[in-house]
């Protein structure tokens, strides 16, 4: 059985983090699925149309990475495109407390799902979409923090 992986996320913006763990999770999937989810409790920042054509130009050269907008559930549009896991990342304990409960109930609407958690190299886990957008907001150099121009 082949190993599909959706790496869900708002990427507001994509950050070097998240690059990590996408670099990382494909070496371990058949297959890995950037999703660029559509949050009802956030208004993008950035545009997800521009963050879709970015991610997938960064990862051209990553044959079994692509990325795709999706609306609904998580676990249905996993279910939907045949994914058996969910990558998450994890930047500290924080985050795997908010993580683990969404992967229960991930677990609970599509059984059929794992979801593979990855701690974030050091030297990124400081990193956040909330701060990158906050320094770019005031004209800041966030270059450091993603991989391609924003």
């Amino acid at each position: 059985m082949k190993k599909i992986a959706l790496f869900p996320g708002t990427f507001d913006p994509f950050t070097r983090g998240h690059e990590d763990i996408a670099i990382r999770g494909s070496k371990i999937f058949d297959e890995l699925i950037i999703g660029l989810g559509h949050n009802t409790k956030k208004k993008r920042f950035f545009e997800a149309d521009l963050m879709l054509d970015k991610i997938n130009d960064h990862f051209k050269d990553y044959p079994n990475v692509k990325a795709m907008m999706y609306e609904g559930l998580t676990a249905h549009v996993a279910r939907d495109i045949g994914a058996n896991f969910l990558l998450r990342g994890l930047r500290n304990t924080t985050d795997f407390e908010y993580e683990n409960s969404i992967a229960q109930a991930n677990k609970h609407v599509y059984d059929g799902l794992e979801t593979v958690f990855i701690y974030t190299s050091p030297e990124y886990a400081y990193i956040s979409s909330t701060i990158i957008r906050d320094l770019y907001q005031y004209q800041q150099d966030v270059s450091e923090f993603v991989p391609f121009s924003l």
